[in-house]
């Protein structure tokens, strides 16, 4: 929402960031930007939370957009989701060889199944995919 304002407001209470800091904002600003924050628990508008990669977008009616995303997502293939969630969450954690080891065997997985052909199909076809789950 623009009218958002966020903190990472632990050091007003003496103590550091936790809740899972180490997973999330700390792989989503730059290390100068989070440090500024945790060190000062400056609060952060809408505009800037999203220059600097807070936020994903800005909207006047979070809810409804999310509700819109959420049903494109569920529209994909739900091997294609699950695989690329894993993707995401298991490829930062590894080395360059052993990432791409990890994207052709999940891509390996999905070619010719019978989601990813529906979808090649009903994309051909200028429909909307069935898919199995």
């Amino acid at each position: 929402s623009p009218d958002v304002e966020m903190s990472v407001m632990e050091i007003r209470w003496g103590i550091i960031p936790d809740m899972g800091f180490t997973r999330t904002l700390m792989g989503a600003l730059r290390p100068d930007q989070l440090a500024e924050l945790t060190w000062t628990g400056r609060r952060v508008d809408a505009d800037e939370a999203s220059r600097i990669g807070l936020v994903t977008r800005l909207t006047e009616d979070p809810v409804a957009d999310a509700l819109t995303l959420a049903r494109t997502i569920a529209s994909k293939s739900p091997d294609a989701i699950r695989a690329a969630k894993r993707l995401m969450r298991e490829a930062s954690q590894l080395d360059t060889a052993a990432a791409f080891v990890l994207e052709t065997d999940l891509q390996v997985g999905l070619l010719g199944s019978a989601n990813q052909i529906e979808a090649v199909m009903a994309g051909f076809a200028k429909r909307a995919p069935v898919f199995e789950d």
